[in-house]
């Protein structure tokens, strides 16, 4: 299996065809380009079509299981912009679903759209509940129930009904993969789409578990090579990911190749039950999954979102690395939070304005990494004062009194320096300065690496400057964005982790 160097993954993150990319018709990325999570809100276990010039992303919504009573879903031209699409699908709407309505899996046939769901959470064949399958004239519901009772309403082969997806091969076979309780089947689908079918030997499922499976199977078709994927560990713990096996056959077997994604301890944990983004007609694929914010000790605590599928030249898939980025494209700060300070995104870049100081921070750990903004003071400091703005990280214990943290920065000044320092919640040490002659309102690329104690920070372009020290008082911590009295905007924000593989 080939891997991308580091080298080659840091050239595109950082050239400027990746940084446009988000106004082309085409979304080649590297990840998200509006940041991950890419949607406002708890949300789980998505799975995704592609409609009529749309792709569409349908969720379960992540709440305790009484309150899982409906499903929302979005939808985007580009990958970047997202509409929300509220209730599109009750349980009001299906008389034998009441809770823990499951995994959307949706597919256009006939004519009619198609989401099948699991409800109820059932534990034994004595219960009501299942698979169940709604249709629409539209993606966007709503989806009413064409049957009365669930579609896969008993165990088969140790499965527990969940979390199905649909898949509809080159020959127009549609199959139904799904299965929790460390059991995965697969069974053929009739052409009314509502309807199970039966195999050659007159079953109706078989059983396809891989080793390590625990639930989420996702299917798909590449090349002649069918893929599976499924989820490992537990759904509500950090241990969540997801492994994948090929095949010559939707039917399988499919051997366990390798994990292909999993925690971050610098981005995010339980990241899982994935479903893959494919831009139509192009190679290029996206997973698309769930993940617990840093910190979160709440199982239901799930966002979505997405990162790039790269495959080798045999076929395989690499791992899946969940990378950093913000270009504001989409007019929204989704997973920042703010300590003092007014920030917005509304001009499709992050905009700051604080008189005593505002700091806005993205829930990472990063310890040694490389991170890059572009920066703009777009006012002088208030009564002719000194303000400054620029990145920060290593950062600790921020709160609603900002200036009670700690950790590293790397700012432009209305003075016209380039500084880096360090603060320690009770003042600042400055570590180094260059006077480059900054102006306001020119915008202004800085990058830091910060690798272990050494610290190199770079302002690029015309007023080239380079700081670097030697400094270890902090280790790793958050990263985020600064301003002190002046207004300032941020954008195309990156941060990729150092890493000797």
């Amino acid at each position: 299996m080939q891997s991308r160097s580091v080298q080659a993954l840091l050239a595109t993150l950082w050239s400027s065809s990746c940084l446009a990319a988000s106004s082309s018709k085409t979304p080649d990325f590297a990840t998200s380009e509006a940041g991950n999570p890419f949607v406002d809100g708890w949300y789980a276990d998505p799975d995704t079509q592609f409609y009529n010039g749309e792709y569409w992303v349908y969720p379960t919504a992540s709440r305790p299981y009484d309150e899982q009573t409906y499903l929302d879903a979005f939808s985007s031209p580009d990958l970047v912009h997202w509409t929300k699409h509220s209730t599109i699908l009750t349980a009001d709407d299906f008389t034998w679903a009441h809770r823990a309505v499951w995994a959307p899996a949706p597919v256009y046939r006939n004519g009619t759209y198609y989401l099948y769901f699991g409800a109820n959470d059932i534990q034994t064949d004595s219960e009501l509940g299942g698979i169940g399958v709604g249709v629409a004239e539209k993606p966007e519901g709503p989806y009413r129930d064409p049957l009365g009772h669930p579609l896969i309403g008993a165990y088969h082969n140790g499965a527990q009904p969940i979390d199905q997806d649909v898949f509809v091969d080159d020959d127009g076979q549609a199959y139904i993969y799904y299965g929790g309780h460390s059991h995965a089947n697969v069974a053929k689908l009739n052409d009314d789409m509502i309807s199970l079918g039966t195999f050659d030997d007159g079953t109706t499922f078989k059983e396809i578990t891989p080793e390590n499976y625990v639930e989420g199977p996702q299917m798909l078709k590449r090349n002649g090579i069918y893929y599976l994927f499924w989820s490992e560990g537990g759904w509500g713990g950090p241990d969540y990911a997801v492994s994948y096996g090929m095949s010559s056959s939707p039917l399988g077997p499919f051997d366990r190749i390798a994990k292909i994604l999993q925690q971050d301890e610098a981005v995010a944990t339980g990241s899982g039950h994935n479903a893959v983004i494919q831009v139509p007609d192009t190679d290029i694929y996206y997973m698309l999954y769930h993940r617990h914010p840093l910190g979160s000790t709440n199982g239901n605590d799930r966002h979505l979102a997405y990162d790039r599928l790269y495959f080798s030249d045999d076929g395989t898939i690499e791992p899946v690395k969940m990378l950093v980025h913000d270009n504001f494209e989409d007019g929204d700060m989704i997973g920042w939070e703010t300590y003092g300070g007014d920030w917005d995104a509304k001009t499709n870049a992050l905009r700051g304005t604080a008189s005593s100081g505002g700091l806005a921070l993205l829930n990472t750990n990063f310890s040694d990494f490389i991170y890059e903004a572009d920066v703009k003071i777009s006012k002088k400091g208030n009564n002719n004062c000194v303000g400054y703005a620029g990145l920060f990280f290593r950062v600790s214990g921020p709160s609603s009194d900002d200036d009670s943290f700690k950790g590293y920065y790397a700012v432009i000044s209305t003075s016209g320096s380039l500084v880096l320092g360090r603060t320690d919640a009770t003042g600042v040490i400055v570590l180094g300065r260059e006077e480059v002659g900054i102006e306001s309102t020119e915008q202004h690329r800085i990058r830091v690496t910060a690798d272990g104690s050494s610290i190199h920070v770079e302002l690029k372009g015309e007023r080239h400057a380079v700081i670097s020290v030697k400094d270890d008082v902090y280790k790793s911590g958050m990263d985020g964005v600064r301003v002190f009295g002046i207004e300032a905007e941020f954008d195309n924000v990156n941060i990729t982790r150092i890493s000797s593989s």
